[in-house]
């Protein structure tokens, strides 16, 4: 039965995530703001909203008062490692060139910052209890920090990309002519609700998979719950690359990945138990040093352009990608499971 309950909350999430990122882009497409702009920022806020929501409520509400760290800190970390996966099946979809060598050198700046970001939150876990009395309240400093360092990252990003701003030839013609902006921001709250509850309920069955499997928080966190909740970044970058928005595409990535190490802060503002980095399990290294390679190879992607594809249909940092993640899944599942 918790089967049936997970596969029916993720099938919740994917319909209203993708509805949520189709009128994230009419509010963009409205306001007249730069297309990779908006695939950093709001394109990346909106289908990370699964990551918020869930994260937030497994650290307070899933086994409350108490709150489950690992859950939480899980579903984060490892939304971070599919995303970047996302990027490699995008590079077997875009059949032509790899599609890192068709990407704006500006990209290499935002895999930079959250190699920076998930490297605090890294630094902090590995710390652990020495560290615990750097908070301010029951919020450890480490995710204020984070937070900091994500809005000077976006701003930096922001004050980049408009010195350097030039026409793009992936621009997507009007599609929300039809709707009025009244109609835009009514139909994303209510896609927004649906992301919201059905996060709150993922949380309770991921805690619950965790039990009746004997797998660990970890491990559920890290893979159940971060599939399920990076479905709207699926979605949308499958979107983007078939009206020929690669930059939309990748923005919205390594965007949402920036994100998900942000969503920190909230996460240990909903814990009360203590600063969440600091308890969370050391298991969840594995995915952060994971994440930090794979974004590494993004940057080499884009940074040394390929003309073809190393085999055929793949390129071989898409073949690091997905090595890379399967290596993490099964760490961590071994971890768990005290192999």
């Amino acid at each position: 039965m918790v089967w049936v309950k997970f596969v029916l909350c993720l099938v919740i999430i994917l319909f209203a995530g993708t509805k949520l990122v189709r009128y994230g882009d009419a509010i963009a497409e409205k306001t007249g703001l730069g297309r990779i702009w908006i695939g950093l920022l709001l394109l990346a806020a909106v289908t990370s909203m699964p990551e918020l929501v869930t994260g937030v409520s497994a650290a307070a509400l899933v086994n409350f008062p108490y709150g489950s760290p690992d859950l939480a800190v899980g579903t984060l970390f490892g939304s971070c490692a599919i995303n970047l996966v996302i990027l490699a099946l995008l590079d077997i979809l875009h059949r032509r060139t790899p599609i890192l060598s068709e990407a704006s050198s500006e990209h290499i700046i935002s895999a930079s910052w959250g190699i920076l970001l998930i490297a605090v939150a890294a630094g902090s876990i590995f710390a652990g209890q020495r560290f615990s009395g750097l908070a301010l309240g029951w919020m450890g400093l480490p995710s204020i920090a984070i937070f900091v360092v994500y809005l000077i990252a976006m701003w930096q990003i922001f004050r980049f990309e408009r010195t350097h701003r030039v026409p793009s030839p992936q621009t997507i013609s009007a599609q929300y002519e039809g709707i009025s902006t009244r109609m835009v921001y009514l139909r994303f709250t209510l896609a927004a609700m649906a992301v919201i509850a059905a996060g709150i309920w993922l949380s309770f069955i991921g805690d619950e998979i965790a039990q009746v499997t004997g797998w660990g928080a970890s491990f559920v966190g890290s893979l159940f719950l971060a599939i399920s909740s990076s479905m709207p970044e699926l979605v949308v970058a499958i979107a983007a690359l078939r009206l020929g928005a690669i930059d939309m595409a990748i923005a919205d990535i390594l965007g949402s990945n920036m994100f998900n190490i942000a969503i920190v802060a909230p996460v240990d503002l909903a814990y009360r138990q203590g600063p969440v980095l600091s308890l969370a399990s050391n298991s969840h290294l594995v995915t952060a040093a994971t994440v930090a390679v794979m974004s590494f190879l993004v940057i080499a992607g884009v940074r040394f352009r390929q003309k073809r594809k190393t085999f055929a249909v793949v390129s071989w940092y898409a073949l690091a990608l997905i090595g890379l993640y399967i290596f993490a899944a099964y760490a961590l599942f071994t971890w768990s499971a005290g192999l």
